[in-house]
């Protein structure tokens, strides 16, 4: 885990003492098993995006302030300049860069993300919402339930993201952009 992935755990369990709630309250609310919560604040396993909405809703903060330790700035409009998003890497070889951190009171949640085929596949997730995939460079299996889709640069796809799904690069590496409606 790199530095930047290790002060979201902080983060959290700063928030969370700050606002007086206990640690078994926030795994309850939140509906995470206490045991992988406290891993989670703990630093030991890596936090998903799901999972971070749902830490932010249940302390009331924007997830920029999970992220970066900062409040979003922008209400009209926030740009991104080419390799300026939060970058974290979530699992070897899958990386993402939040795209929006800036804007205040985002609906939903562009990501670029960039993966290696030669580093094993993320486990797959489930989260509320939906979700929008577009390759923008290699090519990219997503899997959405039980099927596989095989997307190559220009290819989209739109799926239920309660479904279990995950990605992964065929063949060397890709880059897709996710926007994530909660």
């Amino acid at each position: 885990m790199n530095e930047k992935q290790t002060l979201i755990p902080q983060r959290i369990r700063e928030l969370r003492e700050i606002l007086e709630v206990n640690i078994t309250d926030m795994a309850n609310d939140t509906g995470i098993p206490f045991e992988i919560y406290e891993k989670y604040e703990e630093g030991d396993q890596d936090i998903p995006i799901s999972v971070l909405y749902k830490i932010a809703n249940r302390l009331k903060v924007d997830i920029t302030v999970l992220l970066t330790g900062e409040e979003a700035r922008m209400d009209s409009a926030s740009v991104c300049r080419s390799g300026k998003g939060v970058q974290i890497e979530r699992y070897p070889g899958y990386e993402f860069s939040s795209l929006a951190y800036n804007f205040k009171h985002r609906t939903m949640e562009p990501i670029l993300v960039r993966l290696d085929s030669s580093k094993p596949a993320a486990p797959h997730v489930s989260h509320s919402g939906q979700e929008f995939n577009y390759v923008v460079e290699g090519q990219v299996e997503v899997t959405v339930g039980k099927n596989e889709h095989l997307l190559r640069s220009g290819d989209s796809i739109y799926f239920d993201a309660r479904l279990p799904h995950g990605q992964r690069a065929v063949n060397g590496s890709a880059q897709f952009i996710t926007i994530i409606q909660e």
